[in-house]
């Protein structure tokens, strides 16, 4: 059921066994979805689970060997919540989250990803969707560096999963600018359970840059891994599915456990002084809308592909599935407070700022990295892409696609290596989709309202029913995923540096790309 698009964000009542709220917003609109689970789950209700009562863990770095992380993915057991038993995760280390992987720009390392995962997969397999073979290992994975600009054998591309008992070496040349990269798991056709079990880590990228404008640093920079669960009256995870056994995919999922790094609403001691907050949205299909309980308002320094041009202040922060934000907060002010990081009506997480005063002797600079507007005349050339839903037959679920087209059709984008194109979302859903193109990144050009009765009806025809938006100034720097708001038209300049080969862009709402909204696209030399 899908209420009102233009109410603002409110929290649905929920039941004890109703407890899978999605809370989806776009750009100024604010959309609530629920969904319920199967009728025979006995889904706990999360939001009676006492808030701040577990200490947030913080991803701790793993060593280096001779420029190699070894990084093995298994099955753990942790408690997420004081009050839960262990839950069952899969993982790339011992804790909720991987461990926290830091490299130097243009410095080259390698990883090893070694799979002992168990045969069978704990969470629902929809054998009908592309790619999920009755015949195919259950554990089956391959593991993408979120923005990195890699070469395409180590990209994470979806097909090239290996099985239980085996590990891949990658090479990440890191031949970009300081940023908040991460990993996770892309294998065809489970990487939506993959994810939602737990296979995810932060990749941070360093360079001389970052480190010369004296931001907060060490025990004052803190990742936080957002994300969203749903738990059984057992304590462990429960992902929905729709009514019919023979097609459980269910097109969003979203709980009502509002996760941070592996943990249930936890807390954080901080002392009154700045802090650098690396923010990730993890969820499968959540989007968050940021801010602090006293109403402070806050920096964004950077987003997904490094810093901003400049500092943008702010007093709430939409993040999309997929999407990095680089923030300080300044808790100076708020000596002895109890301030919550809250997502609308949720609560994320809990800071509690010591009494006594800190010395701080960082800086936010007026000026971050400056970012050169690529013309839009040196594209070499533009594309009209849509972003669509179709409405199966019935027993069967819906579709969704990229320009009209399944993942498995021949390629149809093609680029030069150094050029940049122009793409046009076209997006002709009810949703917002979060569009995320790997190994490149681009910048966001504007966005514009159209009439889409007149594109379905006329042709293609683009009937514009306002001025162009320009984007916001926390998107003025370089991105890897932008959001797509229905009904409007989103423009992307994007430059193909990096390397040759076939690579994908896809929705990041890991249910949206499962079925079928994923693509591959080829950068020629």
């Amino acid at each position: 059921m899908v209420l009102n698009r233009r109410d603002l964000l409110r929290q649905a009542a929920l039941s004890a066994l109703v407890s899978d709220l999605a809370s989806r917003t776009g750009l100024g609109n604010g959309i609530n979805q629920l969904a319920h689970p199967s009728p025979s789950a006995r889904a706990i209700n999360s939001l009676q689970l006492e808030p701040f009562v577990d200490p947030l863990p913080i991803p701790q770095p793993t060593p280096l060997q001779e420029q190699r992380f070894h990084i093995t993915m298994r099955e753990i057991r942790v408690k997420m919540h004081r009050d839960l038993p262990a839950t069952r995760l899969w993982s790339y280390g011992p804790d909720a989250i991987g461990p926290l992987l830091e490299a130097r720009s243009h410095e080259e390392l390698a990883v090893e990803w070694c799979n002992q995962l168990p045969p069978r997969h704990f969470l629902p397999i929809d054998y009908s969707l592309h790619g999920s073979g009755r015949d195919l290992p259950e554990s089956r994975t391959v593991v993408h560096l979120h923005g990195g600009r890699t070469p395409a054998i180590d990209d994470g591309y979806p097909e090239h999963w290996y099985p239980r008992g085996e590990s891949r070496v990658c090479h990440y040349p890191n031949r970009q600018d300081a940023a908040m990269l991460w990993y996770h798991d892309h294998a065809m056709g489970t990487s939506r359970l993959n994810l939602y079990a737990g296979l995810m880590g932060v990749y941070l990228l360093r360079d001389a840059h970052e480190k010369k404008l004296n931001l907060p640093s060490g025990n004052f920079e803190l990742p936080l891994v957002l994300y969203d669960r749903i738990f059984d009256d057992q304590g462990q995870l429960f992902y929905p599915v729709s009514p019919d056994p023979q097609h459980p995919w269910m097109d969003e999922v979203a709980g009502d456990a509002m996760v941070v790094n592996g943990r249930v609403q936890p807390f954080f001691e901080v002392e009154p002084r700045r802090y650098r907050l690396r923010v990730l949205n993890a969820a499968n299909a959540r989007f968050f809308r940021l801010g602090l309980s006293n109403g402070a308002s806050f920096q964004q320094i950077g987003a997904d592909q490094g810093l901003l041009p400049a500092p943008v202040r702010l007093a709430t922060l939409l993040l999309a599935p997929g999407e990095r934000a680089d923030l300080i907060v300044d808790f100076a002010l708020m000596r002895g407070e109890r301030i919550q990081l809250t997502n609308g009506a949720f609560q994320m997480m809990q800071f509690r700022v010591a009494s006594a005063p800190a010395r701080d002797s960082t800086q936010v600079p007026g000026k971050l990295l400056p970012r050169v507007a690529l013309p839009q005349t040196s594209a070499a050339r533009s594309r009209e892409m849509t972003l669509n839903e179709y409405k199966a037959p019935a027993g069967n679920p819906m579709v969704m696609l990229l320009n009209r087209t399944p993942w498995h059709l021949p390629v149809t984008e093609t680029a030069k290596l150094g050029s940049t194109e122009i793409w046009s979302f076209v997006n002709l859903t009810d949703d917002t989709h979060p569009i995320h193109l790997h190994h490149v990144r681009f910048q966001v050009l504007d966005r514009q309202s159209f009439d889409p009765d007149v594109y379905l009806l006329q042709n293609a025809t683009l009937r514009f029913t306002a001025a162009a938006i320009a984007p916001n100034p926390n998107e003025q720097g370089w991105k890897d995923v932008v959001q797509c708001p229905p009904n409007m038209v989103t423009r992307i300049h994007i430059s193909f540096a990096g390397y040759p080969g076939r690579y994908l862009w896809h929705c990041h709402v890991q249910e949206h790309e499962a079925n079928d909204m994923m693509r591959p696209y080829v950068i020629l030399k």
